[in-house]
């Protein structure tokens, strides 16, 4: 049985993510998604926000479970006994910043794997930071998320 964790911020969990989660699916026996608790970056929804909004995009993977972490991510896949990081590389810088992580991680502990899902076409140029900018603009997001996450930046934001 090969678990996989899959860390991110999710904020919030877009198409794009759930389409690697759902691939990922067919290819290992359990995926853990991981939502960061302490990113670097300012998010708009909070860490359980975030993990409600991912378990709910994601319900219909039976072998998908989504739970938050802080800490390194070597020491949460070790935490789920996951072998592998699974991570999605879009179009772009994508390469070089998937492949620093991988040998950083790689150093931290070198039995866990990493493997990347190209992105579908449609989700190449998806990024939730993108995906926020366009939605305060007016844009309509409706295909680019899950319908919970657009009902979610709807009550949070007012719009």
């Amino acid at each position: 049985m090969t678990i996989a964790a899959y860390p991110g911020t999710f904020d919030p969990i877009t198409c794009g993510h759930v389409d690697v989660a759902r691939r990922a699916s067919r290819v290992f026996s359990q995926i853990v998604i991981g939502v960061y608790e302490k990113p670097d970056k300012k998010v708009l929804f909070s860490t359980d926000e975030r993990v409600a909004l991912a378990k709910e995009a994601l319900k219909d993977l039976t072998n998908v479970t989504v739970q938050k972490y802080s800490g390194l991510t070597v020491e949460f896949a070790r935490e789920v006994g996951a072998q592998v990081i699974v991570r999605g590389l879009r179009f772009g810088g994508d390469f070089e910043h998937e492949f620093n992580m991988a040998m950083m991680n790689k150093r931290l502990d070198e039995d866990l794997e990493m493997v990347c899902f190209m992105s579908s076409p449609a989700f190449q140029f998806l990024s939730s930071s993108l995906l926020k900018e366009v939605y305060k603009l007016g844009a309509d997001i409706s295909q680019l998320v899950p319908f919970c996450v657009s009902m979610a930046l709807i009550n949070k934001t007012g719009d």
